[in-house]
This record gives C-alpha cells, structure tokens and sequence, in this order.
C-alpha cells in the first residue's frame, strides 16, 4: 500500500510540476524489501517453483533423498547468501557509505531488508531440512500446497 501510495503522489506531484525524483528510490527500496521480506514465508507456503513433476512420481525414500539434497544445497547457498548481505551491511555502516540516488540516505538502511530477507529464508530453508532429516513429518511447503489443493485452490498452478 505504501508503494502504492509513494507512486500516485509521485505521479500527482509531476502533474503538479513539482519534484518528485527521490520517490523513485524510495520505491525501489520498498519492493526489493518486500520481495526479500516475503521469501521465507513464501518458500514454507510451497509457493516456490519446484521440480514436483519429477519429484511427484518418485518413491517416498528416493523422493526424500531428492529433497534432503535440495534442502541441502538451498541452505548452504542461503547461509552464504546471509552472511554476506550482513557484511555488506556492516562495512556500508562501517564506512559510511551513501545511496547513489537523488535522497542521501545511508546505504545500509535499504540494504537491512535484503539481508534480513535472506536470513529468514535461510532459517526457513534449515528447518524445513531438519523436518526431512528427522523425517518427523512432512515438509510445510509440501503439506501447504497439499492443504490448497484439498480446498479446491490451484491458483499457483497457473
């Protein structure tokens, strides 16, 4: 909404002749925000793309063992993709930088959604591979998709 809200004023003010230039960075910010910020609960609701064309015909163990190496391989790459967001963060705090935009704004103030973002998916991603070590019960993303399914909804099957 506050996107939205950032974009029609934007849109009012060029109307108006007035300058409206740093909005464009403000929106940026906010959508690469909610796009990182939404992640983990998008990954745990089954919303990801994923392979269940292939996966869905195999086995319950090989498809656990499928799954074991996916979730293995998503969360080293998350856990690194994590720590170096944090550090970017940390030496844009640490030298100071500044937003190449319109609006001087300390550089690590937009990069903290991102890598907090990222952190969350990569927490998400670890317990959804515990779940399939433990083999303690299903995944979410798969007991998710399974869930809108019985209830008639295919909408992420478009």
């Amino acid at each position: 909404m506050l996107i939205f809200l950032i974009m029609i004023a934007a849109a009012l003010g060029r109307v108006l002749g007035l300058r409206t230039g740093g909005a464009d960075d403000i929106v940026s910010w906010l959508c690469a925000a909610s796009a990182f910020l939404a992640m983990a609960h998008t990954f745990r609701r089954g919303d990801f793309v994923r392979m269940e064309l292939i996966i869905g015909n195999l086995s319950a163990g090989n498809r656990r063992i499928v799954e074991f190496v996916a979730l293995s391989i998503a969360l080293v790459f998350c856990t690194w993709a994590a720590w170096w967001c944090a550090r970017s963060v940390i030496e844009s705090w640490e030298f100071g930088d500044m937003a190449n935009g319109l609006i001087a704004v300390p550089l690590w103030i937009p990069q903290c959604p991102v890598a907090l973002g990222i952190a969350l998916l990569a927490l998400a991603v670890a317990e959804q591979w515990v779940l399939v070590v433990r083999n303690q019960r299903r995944p979410d993303y798969v007991t998710g998709v399974e869930e809108r399914h019985a209830a008639g909804d295919f909408s992420s099957e478009v």
